[in-house]
């Protein structure tokens, strides 16, 4: 789903129960939740421009694009298939989720293979 500026601030303000973080476009990401719990974010100088969110089965990335911001919810992720990074600056470790479909491969005689679909933000790893 599309949004404005305002819209989005209202609705990152509007999510209950996450973990993420929102890199403004201003400033070092320095509005991080690691714990879960409620966001809230007011208006600031600058504009979001990315930001990831996790409640522990969905995944929520938001992108600026041109005059909008993008919203991608992927609802019940997997976990199967996670993989850990070391962040630079603030010295968390963010896990990634990669979700994969079957479907059939023209390349494999019609055979069901499992393709990735996209990666998503699966929260901070502890410790």
């Amino acid at each position: 789903m599309k949004k404005n500026q305002t819209e989005i601030l209202d609705y990152i303000n509007t999510l209950k129960g996450y973990q993420g973080y929102i890199q403004m476009s201003d400033e070092r990401i320095e509005n991080i939740w690691r714990d879960f719990g409620d966001i809230a974010i007011a208006p600031q100088s600058g504009f979001v421009y990315e930001a990831h969110f996790w409640n522990g089965k969905d995944s929520i990335a938001i992108r600026q694009i041109n005059d909008s911001w993008l919203v991608d919810k992927s609802d019940n992720v997997p976990l199967e298939d996670t993989e850990t990074y070391h962040t630079i600056t603030s010295g968390l470790k963010v896990k990634m989720a990669q979700i994969w479909e079957e479907e059939a491969d023209e390349h494999c005689e019609g055979m069901m293979v499992k393709k990735l679909k996209k990666v998503v933000f699966a929260g901070f790893e502890n410790g």
